[in-house]
């Protein structure tokens, strides 16, 4: 597969998970990538298996940091050159429970890096060449931004600020770049165990296609949305649920 060669991408938040899957896809199909994230040793693991220094590199730091995100951009521009794709991976949700006592410090934590933390990757990207290269954006949202998640809700929200801000961009940025998201459901990561743990059958049962998504669901879909393939396709959310929203549930 080659529908990426000659691709530069970043995807945020790709230590692990879903974002490392992203980026997995990617190398397969031909790109090369800068993964970024907090931890540095797992971020040095991950080059590796993504095939080492040829393909890939890694800068470890915080989403939400103006210096990192810009020494990102000016270490791809080294390595492989212009940025010609984006994947703004990178969420937080350090609380749970109703908003009527959401902690309001935390709330702003969380639209620091989900939400401005996102728009400041695209200000970059866009310093790197996004433009000049005919770029895409995919912002990874989730279902929770599209209905109501009790106990999630404050997330919900930054996730439905995100697939607005898509929007947005798909607009002001066309023709040069193409701007979209995807909006999964619950996904087998790390990041989502509270959601499915010890009764992973029981919340699978509530999905028409009887399973919870894995990281490799969202990352053909994100690898889609970035190809050729997809060149009439911006502004846009792609769903990846397994069917859930059908039956009314986001969890």
């Amino acid at each position: 597969m080659s529908k990426l060669s000659d691709t530069v991408a970043i995807v945020t938040g790709a230590s692990r998970g879903i974002g490392f899957a992203i980026a997995q896809r990617f190398v397969a199909e031909g790109a090369k990538v800068c993964i970024t994230g907090r931890d540095a040793q797992a971020l040095e693991s991950a080059v590796k298996d993504l095939g080492g220094p040829e393909v890939a590199i890694a800068v470890p730091g915080k989403g939400d940091d103006a210096d990192h995100r810009a020494a990102v951009v000016d270490t791809v521009l080294g390595a492989f050159g212009p940025v010609s794709v984006l994947v703004n991976n990178i969420g937080i949700n350090p609380a749970y429970g109703p908003l009527g006592t959401l902690d309001l410090g935390a709330a702003r934590k969380m639209l620091d890096v989900n939400v401005l933390g996102t728009l400041g990757w695209v200000q970059e990207a866009l310093r790197g060449g996004l433009a000049d290269a005919g770029g895409s954006i995919v912002n990874i949202s989730s279902i929770s931004g599209l209905r109501p998640a009790p106990g999630i809700a404050f997330y919900g929200v930054t996730k439905a600020a995100l697939i607005h801000l898509t929007e947005e961009l798909a607009v002001e940025l066309a023709p040069a770049v193409r701007v979209n998201a995807v909006a999964p459901a619950v996904v087998k990561t790390k990041f989502a165990t509270a959601l499915y743990e010890g009764r992973e059958d029981e919340v699978a049962a509530t999905y028409p296609l009887r399973r919870l998504g894995v990281p490799e669901d969202v990352a053909g879909a994100v690898a889609f949305l970035c190809s050729p393939d997809a060149a009439w396709i911006t502004g846009q959310t792609l769903v990846i649920d397994g069917g859930v929203t059908l039956t009314g549930s986001v969890q």
